[in-house]
């Protein structure tokens, strides 16, 4: 695995870290303000949906287990595709599913790697 893509690997587990933390500014670090995000439900969501669900705790991951990471990048794009075993409580409801994760990244030196674009759907 090249530096470029282990790095990719990094942001990804780092995101991963942070939405098991509830870490919103993690979560600000790694998402770009442009972030367009297609939930489980199949609502688009924005950054500012994504960070103001774990701060008031309309989201909550208790338990987030990494099963399968593909990582592709070409150039200063990349894709990561997440294969997750998740439970927690989104909208005050309990939920426990397995995840697939398919998250476009775009790479800046100013900023490293940060999602753009965001694709989850149960398996």
């Amino acid at each position: 695995m090249s530096g470029i893509e282990g790095g990719l690997l990094e942001a990804e587990r780092s995101l991963q870290q942070a939405q098991r933390d509830g870490d919103v500014a993690a979560l600000d670090r790694l998402l770009d303000d442009r972030l367009v995000a297609i939930g489980p439900d199949g609502r688009r969501y924005r950054k500012s949906d994504d960070l103001d669900a774990y701060r008031s705790g309309h989201s909550r991951i208790d338990s987030l287990t990494e099963d399968d990471l593909e990582v592709v990048v070409v150039g200063t794009t990349g894709a990561t595709f997440a294969l997750c075993s998740v439970s927690g409580t989104f909208g005050g409801e309990p939920f426990a599913a397995r995840l697939r994760y398919a998250r476009t990244w775009a790479y800046r030196n100013e900023t490293g790697w940060r999602v753009v674009a965001a694709q989850i759907s149960p398996v």
